[in-house]
């Protein structure tokens, strides 16, 4: 029997895998979805409610449910950190997702609204903030700090004393050398080779990765 009840903030693709990873390899009883009302299209999901975010404190009050953001990478993690910090402000407690399949060492620290998938490689001394997302696959090195607000995608390879930034983006094959600092709210291209530290909100991309004049990552369209 499960004892710690959620409920999923959102109601598109991540929201749905969300549900399907607390449902068959958590403790979490997933209990509904809230969206704005403006965007609800159905009032039903998985035979779950789904509730205007409007009434979340009526609909699943703090004091008896967790919250999980369930929104992925949306304007460079900024959505969804908007509502982390709303509920946060709220009083709610946050749920995060371990894949029971990703290797965390016993001495890794991960904060909460964290969602990590199968086949992560999580070593010795790693820190990894509140409101971060690792897909499948990646290898997060020893003594490397993951801020909040990150989201890295899939088969990223971030070796060991690396500091990601709050609110940056790792895309897909990215690789950070060691003792790499990459700045806030930057984004990392995919397959691109990180071989000097970064400045703040740029795209990066290449091999070695070079920054893209004249753009700012918050223009990405991601």
């Amino acid at each position: 029997m499960k004892s710690k009840k959620i409920f999923i903030v959102g109601a598109g693709e991540f929201a749905e895998i969300a549900y399907e990873y607390f449902t068959h390899d958590s403790e979490y009883e997933v209990v509904g979805f809230c969206v704005n009302r403006a965007y609800i299209n159905e009032k039903v999901k998985f035979g779950l409610p789904v509730v205007p975010y409007e009434e979340i404190e009526k609909q699943f009050p703090a004091e008896k449910y967790m919250a999980f953001v369930g929104i992925p990478a949306s304007d460079l993690n900024r959505l969804r950190t908007k509502f982390y910090n709303d509920l946060k402000n709220m009083g709610y407690e946050f749920a995060t997702y371990i894949s029971s399949r990703a290797f965390v060492w016993r001495n890794a620290e991960i904060g909460e609204n964290t969602f990590i998938f199968e086949d992560n490689t999580i070593q010795p001394f790693v820190k990894i903030g509140n409101n971060c997302i690792l897909w499948s696959g990646n290898h997060i090195g020893h003594r490397t700090v993951i801020q909040d607000n990150c989201f890295v995608t899939s088969h990223a390879v971030i070796s060991g004393y690396c500091n990601i930034g709050s609110g940056s983006f790792i895309g897909v094959n990215a690789t950070l050398n060691d003792n790499i600092t990459v700045a806030e709210n930057c984004l990392i291209g995919s397959g691109s080779l990180i071989v000097k530290n970064t400045e703040p909100e740029k795209i990066y991309v290449g091999n070695p990765a070079r920054a893209v004049p004249g753009k700012s990552s918050f223009s990405a369209g991601i």
